[in-house]
């Protein structure tokens, strides 16, 4: 009889003798023991306490701070945040850059920082983009949320914004994070698929999670899967306070807008980039930075006064809630630039820990459950990942002002403290380092009222899951709720069990009957038979990308397919065009080295076809010159990526002969044919070409219009063309 109540060689996992030792016992019975199978039995703590409610924290009230004496929350996060070692649990594959920040104007009516005062001031910067669920090696562009955490090294030491690209998150109180993380994350009996949501145990618990809803319908829309960092807004997530000196405070969010609008790939780009560059995200801000293209955020904040905390239909301290726009407007306050790249990834990206507790004098907490959560969690991960307490003293992590204080020792201690004292209060050292008052720039805890009983229960004003769901919904563009159906069918068209997508279909009638009848067409299951609540109708105009900034070309990569015969002047015109504007253009050819243009002058092949494609680039030109144009329409390659470009929305630019490989391609509903010898440019669906060009720049800036737009979505024939 072994330990579980089995004989033999059965264990509890069902398997037999596949493990016989010389002497002919089992293997798997002497493993037996420690085997388990948690399927019907009670969940318990480590000890083995049974515990009762695992979906919120121990809170002084139902919107009241979540309290240390929780074991079963320290418990549950201090195992999670160990689980992986020695990258991150999440967020473990990034790219970092270094820059700095300046504040338009002194804020000191709302905030006691002192980088937030002074315009003339930089304070030097770190910031990590990232995404969650894969591993270090995973690629770039997939689905999923993008990490925006930015460490500012301000004269009262070091503060951390750690947010994302997305300004809710999946749950509302931090003792759900590992089990959403564990969910979404590749699933344990196979470890796939990785860097993924599209999987049942993902999808399992959020269909009996209605409170992930909003943060669903940004995961499965454009936002997921953005264009580049560069390109990318950020946001702080959580309601934080603002403090003055008078001590006066105000609830704020944060907001990061990039000056380049936000923009996104679109879902066939982006899993095809994964197989040609994994590192595609990495590679665009690291290149952006070196040829001087340096990325620039504009930091926002909504500031609500306290006596307004709740005049909103839903709570401030709801992680899965915004404050539209046009309710609070975001305020701009100073601008982010990022212009060096690391020296050493692993020294400085790799190395880097941020931690939302790391705040200045100025800046303070709400009782967000999930930033309640946050404060814990972060601290004790790097504790593990980074070999324990003294973290902080990695050149990546000290701050920009001398650390004084009575921890000695420790792993990885690199400081000698001289000295006797290590200990407060002393005599022996006239109590050195000793207390700042707050006159004296200590940071005092904003002196909040708190009051309640101790209960492990969510505040009712937590309640709805689907209103802001809906009002994201009827925000977006006809192009983006198409791409939202499309992501959820390509995710519920991998969740084998049908209930799952049964249960996810009813989730999303409650958000729109339109929505979940389109999705229900994908997911192969019926769709409901009437809307379970009737959509609100509001809609919130800052939630589209669609009304972000198209003003630019700046950093966007421009594709030049050309061959020996190419024309001289078309080409350098343009391209110099395309560059004054901005731009990177790679000229593309079937091998590396130089080619000839009909006149005998040379032009050097940036790309050769084999390793690159239109997904690669924001848009594509074709110079004329026959027997340039003659050798493209030989090649598939050519032909393929014009039509790629076309399907997927993007700029196509063509002159002189370079229009017969337009002609030869697949587009349709643009009149190319009609052109005749006059040399018009036609413009039509973000197509610009013309047979004879006497203005170049002309022709170009016509080029470069089509382009800042990023795409024309009024492409309808897309789907007909074969790429």
């Amino acid at each position: 009889m072994n330990g579980d109540g089995s004989t033999g060689g059965q264990g509890r996992d069902g398997q037999g003798d596949d493990l016989a030792s010389k002497d002919g016992q089992s293997k798997n019975a002497d493993l037996a023991q420690f085997r388990e199978s948690p399927q019907g039995e009670f969940l318990t703590s480590n000890h083995g306490l049974r515990i009762n409610h695992t979906d919120d924290s121990l809170k002084a009230g139902d919107r009241g701070p979540t309290l240390m004496e929780d074991f079963h929350f320290r418990e549950k996060l201090t195992h999670f945040d160990h689980e992986r070692i020695p990258e991150r649990v999440v967020h473990a594959r990034g790219s970092g850059a270094h820059g700095y920040f300046q504040v338009y104007e002194p804020l000191a009516e709302y905030t006691r920082a002192r980088f937030l005062q002074d315009p003339s001031q930089k304070t030097p910067v770190f910031v990590r983009f990232s995404t969650v669920v894969g591993s270090r090696g995973s690629a770039d562009t997939v689905r999923d949320v993008r990490g925006f955490a930015v460490k500012f090294y301000t004269e009262d030491g070091n503060f951390d914004l750690v947010g994302n690209n997305i300004p809710v998150f999946f749950i509302q109180d931090a003792i759900k994070f590992p089990d959403v993380v564990h969910a979404i994350k590749p699933e344990p009996h196979h470890e796939m698929p990785g860097a993924s949501s599209a999987h049942d145990t993902f999808w399992d618990f959020i269909s009996l999670t209605p409170e992930s809803m909003h943060m669903i319908m940004w995961l499965l829309s454009d936002r997921a899967i953005p264009r580049s960092y560069r390109m990318m807004q950020g946001f702080g997530v959580h309601s934080f306070r603002f403090v003055n000196a008078q001590g006066k405070a105000r609830f704020v969010k944060f907001h990061w807008k990039p000056l380049l609008g936000t923009h996104a790939l679109v879902l066939d780009e982006a899993l095809k980039i994964a197989g040609k560059d994994p590192d595609f995200h990495r590679r665009d801000l690291w290149e952006a930075i070196e040829r001087g293209d340096y990325p620039e955020f504009e930091l926002g904040v909504q500031l609500v006064e306290e006596a307004d905390e709740f005049k909103f239909d839903f709570d401030l301290l709801d992680a899965t809630k915004i404050i539209p726009e046009e309710v609070v407007p975001v305020r701009p306050i100073g601008k982010l630039t990022l212009d060096r790249n690391p020296d050493s990834f692993f020294a400085e990206t790799e190395q880097v820990a941020f931690h939302v507790g790391h705040v200045v004098p100025g800046i303070d907490f709400s009782n967000d459950p999930l930033l309640q959560g946050r404060l814990f969690s972060y601290l004790d991960t790097q504790l593990l990942r980074l070999g324990g307490p003294n973290f902080q003293q990695i050149p990546i992590n000290r701050p920009v002002v001398p650390v004084r204080n009575n921890q000695r020792d420790g792993f990885h201690q690199h400081k000698i403290v001289k000295g006797r004292v290590a200990y407060s209060p002393n005599a022996l050292a006239s109590n050195s380092p000793m207390p700042a008052a707050e006159e004296q720039g200590g940071y005092v805890h904003y002196a909040e009222k708190v009051e309640g009983r101790k209960v492990r229960r969510r505040s009712e004003s937590f309640g709805d899951h689907f209103s802001q769901a809906t009002l994201f919904w009827n925000s977006l563009s006809l192009p983006e709720k198409e791409h939202l159906v499309e992501a959820a069918h390509f995710e519920l068209g991998k969740v084998e069990a049908r209930e799952i997508r049964m249960r996810m279909v009813e989730l999303f009638n409650r958000v729109d009957h339109q929505l979940a009848t389109l999705i229900a067409e994908g997911a192969g299951v019926p769709a409901p038979t009437g809307s379970a609540v009737k959509n609100h109708g509001r809609s919130s105009p800052g939630l589209s990308m669609e009304n972000t900034a198209k003003r630019t070309i700046k950093g966007r990569r421009i594709a030049i397919l050309a061959g020996d015969g190419y024309n001289s002047a078309e080409l350098l015109a343009v391209r110099a065009a395309l560059q004054a504007a901005g731009a990177v253009t790679h000229v593309i050819s079937k091998f590396l080295g130089p080619i000839k243009s009909s006149g005998g002058e040379a032009v050097e092949v940036d790309k050769s076809a084999i390793t690159t494609g239109s997904i690669m680039y924001d848009a594509v030109y074709v110079p004329g010159g026959k027997a340039s144009v003659d050798t493209l329409l030989l090649q598939g390659d050519a032909r393929h990526f014009v039509n790629e470009a076309f399907k997927h929305c993007k700029a196509i630019g063509a002159t002189g002969e370079g229009v017969n490989l337009l002609l030869q391609s697949d587009i349709t509903g643009v009149p190319l044919a009609d052109q005749g010898s006059d040399g018009r440019v036609i413009v039509a669906k973000g197509v610009v070409a013309a047979r004879e060009v006497s203005n170049p720049q002309a022709f170009a800036q016509r080029l470069i219009e089509a382009i800042a737009q990023h795409r024309d979505w009024s492409r309808a024939e897309k789907v007909q063309v074969p790429a």
